[in-house]
């Protein structure tokens, strides 16, 4: 076994043990032993410029245990004001990793829409779980997809029936305070021919945690003629180190969005993949983030394109200062047989500081003639003209500056639907950039 395996506080009885405590049929059991197998065989990914050897993916307390509430008033205040508790419906919050509040709209209850925790939903609609858990992502990538198979410990399932079109947001809230608390969550959501929704997720980490570990994943199934927008916050505490992967495939005609604001303050690895797999798919990936202090990030963006006439945009907008280390690589792939394909991608990364780093590297990989294709790329120092303006109109530079980078940054902030999300991002970048 590994180094890295040797301080992982349990073996194959323990998660025999696991499963049979939460009641989990045979199948999620048998991938949970599949995955520590794999674990003990497969060596960690090996991002670009990043060194993540010595990173804890594995010393953490994998069974902290949360607080349910039966009444939103008594949830934690800063959780109240994220998901707006005045007319907060369509909300699943989970305290470290476990499910403890849940709200969905009666009349989207009985149009067939299921929204729940992925413990509950392994219980009460098992064969629909089983037919979407992992095909969007293989557990056999690299140790760390198949330790979250081992250690799933929270998780969401939403499920939209066809021609069902959600009007209302969808939103799911993670928060950790347990010391030394470890989330393994698994998010599902599958949009059926027709439908629609927006669902937006946040995690986010108290200070008591200290050292912990994040290893997230999230499928998206978007079905034919179906349309999801997906936005994620995250924002994990200094000592918390983090992965996290969001995959998705987009079947004829389907469109996906996607917003992600990555804020964390401790080390990161981030994978996100969207497969437009039939005719006329298309995507729109925004992306943000803001690295600090000694922090180190990865972040990898990847679309491929199979189906014909398929669409993609990519946007990403990094931010550096102190001596943060972050990479960003883009690729659009265009299979073989993808005719009509069009794939742009865009990333743009502001250095703060003198020992901030920040590498885009934006890459087409293209085995197909009739399509159109194109990237573009810069790293740089904020616009000292930009800066000369608003300083010009008795605007302080550090202030300046800082104005200068939450609009460098606002594309993505306005993408998000929840009102109580979009201030909470607005706030952490003014925060991190402050």
């Amino acid at each position: 076994m590994s180094t890295q395996l040797q301080s992982l506080p349990l073996g194959t009885e323990d998660i025999i043990r696991f499963s049979a405590d939460r009641n989990e049929p045979e199948w999620f059991t048998d991938i949970r032993l599949r995955g520590l197998e794999l674990a003990e065989e497969l060596p960690l990914p090996r991002p670009e410029k990043t060194r993540i050897d010595d990173w804890n993916f594995t010393n953490f307390n994998y069974k902290p245990e949360g607080n349910p509430v039966s009444l939103i008033h008594d949830l934690p205040a800063h959780i109240r004001r994220l998901i707006g508790e005045e007319k907060a419906e369509n909300v699943l919050v989970h305290h470290n990793g476990q499910a403890v509040y849940s709200s969905l709209a009666k009349d989207l209850k009985d149009k067939g829409v299921i929204f729940t925790d992925l413990a509950t939903a392994i219980k009460e609609h098992g064969d629909l779980v089983r037919q979407y858990y992992l095909k969007t992502t293989t557990i056999d990538k690299h140790r760390l997809t198949a330790l979250h198979a081992a250690l799933v410990n929270g998780g969401s399932f939403l499920y939209i029936p066809k021609n069902v079109v959600v009007e209302n947001p969808v939103q799911a809230v993670y928060f950790q305070d347990a010391p030394s608390s470890g989330l393994v969550a698994h998010t599902i959501v599958v949009a059926e021919t027709g439908s629609a929704v927006t669902y937006v997720e946040n995690y986010l980490s108290d200070e008591s945690v200290g050292d912990g570990a994040a290893n997230l994943v999230s499928e998206v199934t978007v079905g034919e003629n179906a349309r999801v927008s997906f936005g994620a916050v995250d924002h994990f505490s200094a000592g918390v180190v983090t992965y996290v992967s969001r995959q998705a495939n987009v079947k004829k005609d389907g469109s996906l969005q996607w917003a992600l604001g990555q804020i964390n303050d401790g080390n990161t690895v981030s994978e996100n993949a969207t497969n437009l797999e039939g005719d006329g798919a298309s995507a729109d990936t925004k992306v943000v983030s803001i690295g600090s202090g000694t922090q180190k990030q990865n972040f990898d963006n990847y679309i491929r394109h199979v189906g014909r006439a398929t669409v993609s945009r990519l946007f990403v907008r990094g931010v550096q200062k102190d001596e943060s280390n972050s990479i960003f690589n883009a690729r659009t792939k265009i299979e073989r047989g993808a005719s009509r394909a069009d794939g742009e991608q865009t990333q743009r990364v502001l250095m703060l500081s003198e020992k901030a780093r920040g590498d885009a590297n934006p890459i087409l990989l293209i085995d197909e003639y009739d399509v159109i294709a194109g990237h573009a790329a810069s790293v740089g120092r904020v616009d000292p003209e930009q800066l000369y303006y608003l300083m010009s109109r008795g605007i302080k530079k550090e202030t300046a500056e800082k104005l200068i980078v939450e609009g460098f940054l606002e594309p993505v902030v306005d993408l998000l639907p929840i009102e109580g999300v979009k201030r909470q991002l607005a706030e952490l970048i003014e925060r991190k950039v402050g």
